[in-house]
């Protein structure tokens, strides 16, 4: 199985290659320039010292992926989606990560959409066949990408399949530390986007880097 991120050289597409790389996935990294991708590409094989991650353009990079992680910022997500239809196929899952918050002015502001979350509105550009999943909302991308802090927390899982959860539900129980939780249906993404937001204002508040949520109970 293939992953394959889609804003794979941003902050969240770099934590998300050095945890699945390092967890001995195979990872290709997508850009709109072929040599952006292989630049970061090469400087995460670097950081693992290993070969599993691979550069490409968007659309080769969708192509060869079975498991494609949205992680470029909300407002360019369904341009960028959009870009990368052609090479779509069905039986992909999409994974969303994104989050709908503005900085500005020392205060986070969660961004309102028609429908409801960043997580719905990206499902409703995917074609017929393609399965969309909202997961690592909640996780702060620096956090995801030093490999030297142990995760421990769990990853809130949402999808209106649940063969299609399931799957990201494997990906990532491969990396260590880090527990999926099924969710369910994919209008959890409301609150769980909101959560991001809560994470947001407590490190604030506690002048904190590193809040993220665990589960207990179940």
């Amino acid at each position: 199985m293939n992953l394959g991120l889609l804003g794979g050289t941003g902050v969240e597409g770099r934590g998300l290659a050095l945890r699945l790389g390092a967890a001995g996935a195979n990872v290709v990294v997508g850009s709109r320039t072929v040599e952006r991708a292989a630049s970061a590409a090469a400087q995460y094989n670097q950081a693992l010292g290993s070969s599993r991650i691979q550069g490409a353009g968007n659309l080769e990079m969708v192509a060869a992926a079975d498991i494609i992680f949205v992680a470029v910022p909300f407002d360019r997500a369904v341009d960028a989606v959009q870009s990368i239809l052609p090479a779509t196929r069905a039986g992909q899952v999409f994974v969303d990560v994104t989050v709908p918050l503005t900085f500005a002015e020392g205060r986070v502001d969660y961004v309102e959409v028609p429908q409801k979350s960043a997580a719905e509105q990206l499902a409703t550009v995917l074609p017929a066949g393609v399965d969309l999943v909202g997961a690592f909302k909640e996780l702060p991308a620096h956090v995801l990408g030093d490999l030297g802090t142990p995760l421990d927390c769990d990853v809130l899982v949402c999808g209106d399949s649940s063969a299609a959860r399931e799957r990201v539900m494997g990906v990532i129980r491969m990396i260590p530390t880090l527990r999926p939780v099924d969710a369910g249906q994919l209008s959890s993404a409301r609150v769980i986007e909101r959560m991001t937001m809560l994470a947001v204002q407590l490190n604030r508040r506690y002048r904190s880097k590193a809040a993220r949520f665990r589960i207990l109970g179940i």
